[in-house]
């Protein structure tokens, strides 16, 4: 897996996230607005062929593969390729998650992007945004947790909007940590799930029951 180290300060995480994460809400509106169109052919193949530009501009230099997991000395993470909230992922809603120890919570804006059932969020985008989740929670005393397994309960269709997720730590075995996650709209929750997350051996568990300070609020961008 790709983790590395990156020497810079807080100053330049900012100065880079002023880049980019503009540029990454733009493309996130072309996708809806390719969607969505209504335009005649002839200006679809238009716009294709300016799109085509740009990409071939932006490709003159990039990194091989993917994107990885940069951290600072310090521990700040900087996963912006992440799927579910990645600065630099147009296919991210992006996610902004809030912590406090064993918690985890957000608010998101599912539109045309993440549609399965007409009108409705899919089920897998359900599935995606709730395993980020239950990550963010099980990692809160600043170890990484990855997903054992995670058992994903559809109550009823999640219509595309305004939705809030939320995932609580409900017991600790040895590197096994157990999460509740839910998703909701403004009726109540659609979807629910409970994961099995696991510490990597190369990690030392911290010593007794009291969760450490969340870790750092960087970590979701």
């Amino acid at each position: 897996m790709d983790f590395r180290i990156e020497d810079i300060s807080e100053e330049e995480i900012d100065r880079r996230l002023s880049v980019v994460e503009p540029l990454t809400d733009s493309v996130r509106q072309l996708v809806d607005a390719v969607i969505r169109s209504e335009v005649s052919d002839e200006r679809l193949t238009a716009a294709k062929d300016r799109i085509d530009e740009i990409v071939a501009d932006l490709r003159e230099q990039q990194r091989p593969g993917s994107f990885g997991t940069p951290y600072t000395k310090e521990f700040i993470g900087m996963p912006w390729g992440n799927a579910a909230v990645g600065a630099r992922n147009a296919v991210a809603p992006p996610l902004h998650v809030r912590r406090s120890p064993g918690l985890a919570e957000c608010e998101m804006e599912l539109g045309a992007a993440y549609e399965g059932p007409g009108g409705c969020v899919h089920g897998g985008i359900a599935a995606l945004l709730l395993d980020q989740l239950v990550g963010e929670a099980a990692s809160t005393d600043g170890l990484p947790s990855f997903t054992g397994t995670l058992t994903v309960k559809y109550l009823r269709p999640t219509l595309l909007g305004a939705l809030s997720a939320r995932a609580e730590v409900t017991g600790r075995e040895g590197r096994k940590t157990f999460v509740h996650a839910t998703m909701s709209d403004a009726d109540g929750v659609t979807v629910e799930a409970d994961a099995i997350m696991i510490c990597p051996k190369d990690f030392e568990l911290p010593t007794g029951d009291a969760l450490p300070p969340p870790a750092d609020r960087r970590l979701d961008r």
